[in-house]
């Protein structure tokens, strides 16, 4: 394994990404939305309106929480409690979304898309092997998503403890759960997902369809991955260390699997089969 090799294949495709505005700029809409917007609004909404019947009622929504999830929730007020809950458990799912979303954009297009640009005959012939190319590709599909979530989240936390901290008590965001969740769990969950959609772009024959299949064959991925995270939450840090474990067993097989997808044949477009 040549690591420069590989570093030059992520190196390539990154500046490619970075040079095409028109596919980056709306998945930092799309972050900055659900990470930025739409928590500080949600919040600021919450934590003004003091006792006005829909805090009241959206409180009472806390007592179908689990007891320790209960017990955890911090504020004197019900304003206070409810915002706290919906800062900690709600927005939780969304730090696997947006980064799936993203990766699964940038990956089901990196391996088609050096057939449909004609790009992928200088790939074949270079130097690179199979392996090294197949992990520059993962290394360049895996780096947007992680980092834009790595951003969103410290924005997020940032506004968590400007809006809600003072009604608690002080800064109290991230909590142990988040740094499992963010650390342990988020990057076996994008390398399992990217481990399918890099297998499904080396098969197609055009972009639009690797973005129709990934779109497919992710979601349920999603589906799971948006319910772990909600129950790691729920369930308090060793929950979430064996919600990791099992996804990053997963992810090695999924990753050492997919890596027989990329082959020479394939990127020359001469392989006939699907």
């Amino acid at each position: 394994m040549n690591r420069r090799r590989l570093l030059t294949v992520a190196r390539t495709d990154l500046r490619q990404l970075w040079q095409s505005p028109d596919f980056w700029v709306p998945m930092v809409i799309l972050a900055g939305f659900f990470f930025v917007v739409a928590p500080a609004v949600l919040l600021s909404l919450i934590t003004t309106a003091g006792r006005s019947p829909a805090v009241q009622r959206v409180a009472t929504a806390i007592d179908v929480l689990p007891a320790r999830a209960q017990q955890a929730v911090q504020g004197a007020t019900p304003a206070a409690r409810t915002s706290y809950a919906l800062a900690v458990y709600l927005f939780a799912p969304l730090a696997v979304i947006v980064p799936m979303t993203i990766s699964t954009a940038v990956g089901a297009a990196t391996l088609v898309g050096e057939k449909e640009r004609g790009t992928g005959e200088f790939l074949a012939h270079s130097p690179a092997s199979d392996r090294e190319i197949y992990l520059g590709k993962l290394v360049a599909s895996l780096l947007p998503g992680y980092v834009t979530t790595l951003v969103g989240f410290g924005v997020y936390s940032l506004i968590v403890n400007l809006i809600v901290g003072p009604k608690v008590g002080g800064w109290f965001f991230p909590t142990g759960e988040w740094w499992v969740l963010m650390v342990w769990v988020v990057p076996p969950f994008l390398a399992l997902t990217l481990s399918v959609v890099l297998r499904l772009s080396a098969r197609v024959r055009s972009s639009a369809a690797a973005q129709q299949a990934s779109g497919l064959v992710t979601l349920p991925l999603i589906m799971v991955s948006y319910a772990q995270s909600s129950g790691l939450l729920l369930g308090g840090p060793t929950s979430g260390l064996v919600v990791g474990l099992v996804a990053w067993g997963a992810a090695g097989t999924g990753l050492w699997r997919g890596a027989h997808a990329v082959t020479r044949a394939r990127l020359l477009g001469i392989d006939g089969r699907m």
